[in-house]
């Protein structure tokens, strides 16, 4: 059948491969994770194995589409403006970079930290085939955001990135210097952070550093409660910890967080009106009774 097209869905490269009639509506697509095609309308198999064949690589199985799990259902049912999924590392930034001041050290701190996230970002993402799965700037109410949520076999993990800008980086137990500069609060931020996620997911989260292009790095001994990332060695050494959690796991905390409306407080109820008594009433003072004045 000519007319078919196929569409990418999800990051480039990892993401579903839809198969779409002309008018749009989709009649299979293509996990390529899990390397199977599932198809809606059976009169187009042939078709749609001829569109998708190019794309196609090892064994490939077909057949209906597989009954969701909840963490799809969850999915489904989310407005696409809750979807944190789609969020880039350092997400904000980039937006703060093209709408925000001209002020020339601000813009270059701004940039210092978006390459940091950036870096970091993709080699958590790199993490994907692994079944890890990996959010960006997500908002935490009176945190601000979390640089990266990064739920996997080892457990679930608040990331809070800093550039080292090839300075001499020290963490301590409740600060963070670089260089000369000012010390920093990062290793109190990321245990608060770490704290408020797991009471939003009900489950474990361990606060993580993530320092980026540092000379060296120095870390307290008694700094054992906060997992220390570099980018070299992060996916090495978060492959390499032991399994905490089973795939089913990790794929309904990942569903349940990337739902903004997961990390936002709950919208207070709206005021209750007055109740009205019989007419007249409202005019009436205090201990006054109906009748001649």
């Amino acid at each position: 059948m000519r007319g078919l097209k196929v569409l990418p869905s999800g990051r480039p490269g990892r993401g579903r491969l839809y198969v779409n009639l002309p008018d749009g509506q989709a009649v299979a697509w293509y996990d390529r994770q899990a390397n199977r095609i599932s198809v809606l309308a059976d009169d187009h198999r042939e078709a749609v194995l001829a569109v998708l064949r190019p794309y196609l690589s090892g064994t490939v199985s077909i057949g209906p589409p597989p009954v969701p799990t909840p963490a799809e259902l969850r999915r489904l049912a989310m407005p696409p403006d809750a979807d944190l999924a789609p969020n880039r590392p350092g997400e904000t930034l980039l937006a703060e970079l093209e709408h925000g001041t001209a002020g020339t050290r601000s813009r270059h701190r701004l940039r210092q930290d978006l390459t940091a996230q950036q870096r970091m970002g993709d080699a958590f993402d790199a993490l994907e085939p692994d079944g890890w799965r990996t959010l960006h700037c997500v908002p935490l109410p009176g945190f601000g955001r979390i640089d990266h949520l990064v739920i996997g076999p080892a457990g679930i993990f608040c990331v809070r990135t800093v550039p080292g800008r090839r300075q001499r980086a020290v963490i301590g137990d409740l600060l963070l210097t670089v260089g000369r500069a000012e010390p920093r609060p990062d290793p109190r931020w990321i245990r608060g952070a770490a704290a408020r996620a797991t009471a939003v997911l009900a489950a474990k989260v361990t606060p993580a550093l993530a320092v980026v292009d540092a000379s060296r790095l120095e870390t307290a001994p008694t700094v054992r409660d906060i997992r220390i990332l570099q980018p070299p060695t992060a996916t090495p050494d978060l492959l390499a910890a032991p399994t905490a959690l089973k795939p089913p796991d990790v794929e309904a905390l990942f569903a349940q967080a990337r739902d903004a409306r997961t990390w936002l407080p709950p919208a207070p109820p709206p005021p209750s009106r007055p109740t009205l008594g019989p007419p007249g009433s409202e005019a009436r003072g205090p201990g006054r009774r109906p009748g001649k004045r």
